[in-house]
C-alpha cells in the first residue's frame, strides 16, 4: 500500500500543502473508509505509508519515492513534512508510465491533477520489478534477466577426468563443513548443451572453485565467466606453472593430489568457505 501524491510544479524539498478536498481522489471505497473512518482524516494511519512524489506531467518530469514524517491539518489544507528515499533514484515520470496499471494508477489524467490517492499495492515489489536494472544477453548461452544467487551452492570447474574426483570429494567434505553445498556440472542435466547447465550453475553460485591444473581451456573459459558474473573466485592449482599470467596475481591454493595433500587442501579451504558463508 502507498500513498501517491500529485502536485503542479516542483516539489518544494521537504515541506508542501496539498488541499484536504483533493484527498482520497482515484482512491477505492474500502481505502477511503480505512483511513477516513467517520468522515475524519486519519493522517497518523497515513503517514508511514510509502509514498511517490509525483510533479504533474509526463515531459521531464520526476517522480521520487519517500517518506511522510509530518502532516497536520492547517485550514482547508494538509500541511506536509518529507524526506526522499536516496536508495531509490528518482524516476521519470514516463518511465512510469509504462507500468502504471501495476500501480493501480488507471488513467493518464492522474498524472495531471493535483491530488492524493492511495493504492492497494506493494510499491517497492512494482519499482523493482520494472526499474531494475536488465542485464545484456549473452548469445552463445542464456543468462536470466536478473541473479538468484543461491547462498549455499559452491560450484566446481575441474576437467572431467578420473584423476579429479578424489579432489571432487575433497572440496564437497570442505562445503559441508562449512554449511554449504558443493556441485559440478555433471551432477545436473537440465539443458540439451552442456555449456548451459555449465553457466546456469555458475551463476548461482555463491562461491565458484576452479581447479587450474593442467591448463584446461574449458576450466580458463569458465574461470572468465565467472569473474564476469562477480562470483567469488577461488583458484586452486597442483603446479603453479598452471595459473595463466594474467590470474598470477590472485591467490590460489596450491595442492598435491595424494591423501595429505587432499587433507591440507580441505583445512585450507574449509576456513575460507565459511567466512564467504556469512
Amino acid at each position: 500500500m502507498f500513498n501517491l501524491i500529485v502536485k503542479a510544479g516542483a516539489w518544494a524539498e521537504g515541506r508542501d500543502t496539498i488541499l484536504a478536498s483533493r484527498v482520497f481522489e482515484y482512491t477505492d471505497a474500502p481505502l477511503i473508509e480505512r483511513f477516513r473512518p467517520g468522515g475524519q482524516l486519519d493522517l497518523p494511519a497515513l503517514m508511514p505509508l510509502p509514498t511517490l512524489f509525483v510533479q504533474e506531467g509526463y515531459s521531464s518530469q520526476v517522480t521520487h519515492v519517500g517518506t511522510i514524517t509530518r502532516a497536520r491539518m492547517v485550514g482547508e489544507n494538509v500541511a506536509l513534512e518529507y524526506t526522499y528515499d536516496l536508495d531509490v533514484p528518482a524516476l521519470l515520470n514516463e518511465a512510469l508510465r509504462g507500468f502504471m496499471a501495476e500501480l493501480d494508477i488507471g488513467h493518464d489524467f492522474e498524472f495531471s491533477r493535483t491530488h492524493w490517492a492511495v493504492k492497494d499495492v506493494d510499491l517497492y515489489r512494482v519499482l523493482l520489478r520494472n526499474t531494475q536494472q536488465r542485464r545484456q544477453r549473452p548469445t552463445v548461452f542464456q543468462l536470466t534477466d536478473y541473479e538468484n544467487i543461491e547462498p549455499t551452492l559452491v560450484s566446481v570447474m575441474m576437467p572431467f577426468d578420473l584423476a579429479f574426483n578424489a579432489v571432487y570429494a575433497t572440496l564437497q567434505q570442505a562445503a559441508k563443513a562449512a554449511g554449504l553445498r558443493c556441485r559440478r556440472a555433471d551432477d545436473i542435466w537440465e539443458n540439451p548443451a552442456i555449456i548451459q547447465d555449465v553457466v546456469s550453475l555458475i551463476d548461482r553460485s555463491k562461491v565458484v572453485i576452479c581447479d587450474c591444473t593442467g591448463r584446461n581451456p574449458n576450466v580458463f573459459y569458465e574461470i572468465g565467466i565467472a569473474h564476469t558474473l562477480g562470483r567469488e573466485v577461488i583458484l586452486i592449482t597442483q603446479a603453479d606453472a598452471d595459473i595463466p599470467f594474467d590470474l598470477r596475481h590472485l591467490r590460489y591454493v596450491r595442492y598435491l593430489n595424494n591423501g595429505e595433500g587432499l587433507q591440507t587442501l580441505r583445512e585450507r579451504l574449509q576456513p575460507r568457505l565459511a567466512e564467504l558463508a556469512q
